[in-house]
């Protein structure tokens, strides 16, 4: 049975274990361009690849945008 999680406000399943870092370039994100926080918590870019996901994790993915 999947994970089910909510990534910036919508529903999503994962079908496997998967740390952040997987999640973000499966997703189409560069895992150095991107701060995520999971449970409300912000994970640093040196945890991306240890920190596991879990069923009911809330995750927030916020990428840089440059501009003037």
């Amino acid at each position: 049975m999947g994970k089910v999680l909510k990534v910036n406000g919508a529903d999503f399943s994962l079908e496997r274990l998967l740390s952040l870092r997987e999640f973000l370039i499966e997703q189409g994100y560069n895992p150095d361009h991107v701060a995520t926080e999971i449970n409300g918590e912000v994970v640093p870019k040196t945890a991306y690849e240890s920190v596991v996901l879990s069923d009911g994790d809330v995750i927030e993915i916020v990428r840089f945008v440059g501009g003037g």
